[in-house]
């Protein structure tokens, strides 16, 4: 099984120098890409099947193709990273981060190419020290090397590539927000339309994916489209980081073919439940997607098919509950998490979510009043898709509406009784 994204990954090691990932292969996609025209990169990564690891799952290709091309687009054009990676439960791009940095560093290059922009930017969650250290490093090496900087390579192709470590917080992970706190400003979304590819940081046309995705980006280009969808397991291209944490054996993180079922990854490469424990459900994607239960094990861990089993992949990386574990305790800390980071910048996300909260909070408490479930169902539909300014409310409601229909029963005990069962 090929492990393209980690094969240079040392366990509890320091990352490769610039030097020893030449001797891997490394940077030979920047010399590809730079002898063809930006389209062309575009178009390579369009057959690939590449969605973006982020957690929406649009086409890469697709997107860069909405970047005005040409002598009269607009400039400079920007290319941003986001490794903000503020969701629960996900850590996958930490990995990549601080286990090869030189990785990340050319698919900034390749990808920047791609769209014709001049500056780069990886936007890095402040708490990850580790990983901007070694960025910084690999970025110096790059430097010296004539990866960056002006006429890269001998070639009239230029790029300044800048780490910007963030405030921390999850708003961030939206697009728009992350620009807006680049720029300086508060870390609030934008409307859309104009979308980022036309208008985006400082006005100009910018592209903005995940560190996953843009960690694939030299492994199509030095081994094509048709290879890197070989290597799924479904329509959709590539390998992907899939992690699982809870209370099973072996909490961890593996690069696997896109499209694994769940019950291989809890059972197999987690090592299945810890004694004593069993499985009742799973939030596949990070805090924001909803339940699957025991019923869904065999669902593959690919975009479509997890959207039809009645949630999202996200980022692929699971959250275990377990059945000595309160799914109310477990839903109520999610939505806590949440209303402390909305943004507040509208009415709905701003005082629905710290409302949930508080509904969640007297049920776990034992002082829940009769109604509180049929609040619960009304404030997920009022904080769904089309009622808020961006996908943060409805996203921080997907694992309470999910838990209200899988564990209805949990909830209505806790009512009855006065009580939590688990305390």
């Amino acid at each position: 099984m090929e492990q393209p994204l980690t094969k240079n990954i040392r366990s509890n090691a320091e990352p490769l120098s610039l030097k020893e990932y030449e001797k891997t292969g490394g940077y030979q996609s920047v010399r590809k890409a730079l002898a063809m025209p930006p389209q062309d990169v575009q178009n390579i990564v369009k057959a690939s099947n590449l969605r973006g690891r982020g957690g929406a799952g649009f086409s890469t290709g697709m997107k860069w193709s909405f970047v005005p091309m040409g002598p009269d687009a607009r400039r400079p054009k920007y290319f941003v990273v986001n490794a903000d990676e503020m969701e629960p439960g996900t850590f996958k791009d930490r990995l990549l981060l601080e286990g090869d940095p030189h990785q990340l560093i050319e698919g900034v290059i390749v990808s920047a190419y791609a769209i014709e922009a001049e500056q780069a930017f990886i936007f890095v969650r402040w708490a990850y020290k580790l990983a901007i250290k070694r960025l910084e490093q690999a970025i110096k090496e790059a430097y010296a090397n004539n990866y960056l900087g002006k006429n890269i390579l001998g070639t009239k192709y230029s790029l300044d590539l800048r780490i910007h470590s963030s405030a921390g917080r999850y708003i961030c992970g939206e697009e728009t927000a992350l620009l807006n706190a680049l720029e300086g400003k508060r870390a609030t979304p934008r409307a859309k339309p104009p979308f980022p590819q036309v208008s985006g940081l400082f006005g100009k046309p910018t592209i903005v994916n995940n560190a996953e995705t843009v960690a694939n980006i030299p492994h199509i280009i030095n081994n094509g489209p048709d290879w890197f969808k070989d290597l799924s397991r479904s329509n959709d291209g590539g390998t992907k980081l899939y992690g699982v944490s809870g209370r099973v054996k072996k909490p961890a993180i593996w690069e696997l073919p896109m499209g694994v079922t769940v019950r291989e990854l809890i059972e197999e490469h987690a090592g299945g439940m810890q004694d004593g424990y069993a499985f009742r459900g799973v939030i596949p994607g990070g805090a924001s997607t909803d339940f699957l239960t025991s019923n869904h094990l065999d669902v593959k861990m690919d975009y479509d098919s997890v959207a039809k089993a009645g949630s999202r992949l996200g980022t692929g990386t699971m959250i275990v509950l377990d059945d000595k574990t309160c799914p109310i305790g477990f839903v109520h800390n999610l939505v806590k998490f949440f209303a402390r980071e909305s943004c507040g910048w509208c009415t709905p996300c701003r005082d629905g979510l710290p409302w949930l909260e508080k509904i969640l909070r007297s049920i776990e408490e034992g002082t829940g009043q009769p109604g509180d479930i049929e609040l619960l169902e009304q404030h997920c539909k009022l904080l769904g898709p089309g009622n808020t300014f961006c996908a943060l409310a409805p996203g921080a409601v997907e694992p309470l509406q999910s838990a209200i229909k899988y564990f209805r029963e949990d909830f209505e005990r806790h009512l009855r009784d006065k009580k939590c069962p688990w305390k």
